[in-house]
């Protein structure tokens, strides 16, 4: 929650332009959508588990399984 909370401040304070995400958890779908709506990109990097599509729609640049390139 607390990564929600700090994206939410950033987008709206205008400190951040891009976010890297490593995740594939659908809870971030809402605040994704909201930096989204405020002009930021959203760089989402999985781990090769099931990510629901709402992460691939909503993110700007993808990169799965990104664990291999870790």
């Amino acid at each position: 929650m607390r990564i929600a909370l700090d994206m939410s401040s950033m987008s709206l304070k205008k400190q951040a332009d891009i976010y890297a995400l490593v995740t594939g958890d659908s809870d971030f779908v809402p605040i994704i959508k909201f930096a989204r709506k405020e002009g930021r990109q959203i760089f989402l990097y999985t781990l090769g588990h099931g990510v629901k599509q709402t992460m691939y729609e909503h993110s700007d640049l993808l990169v799965p399984n990104s664990m291999d390139k870790l």
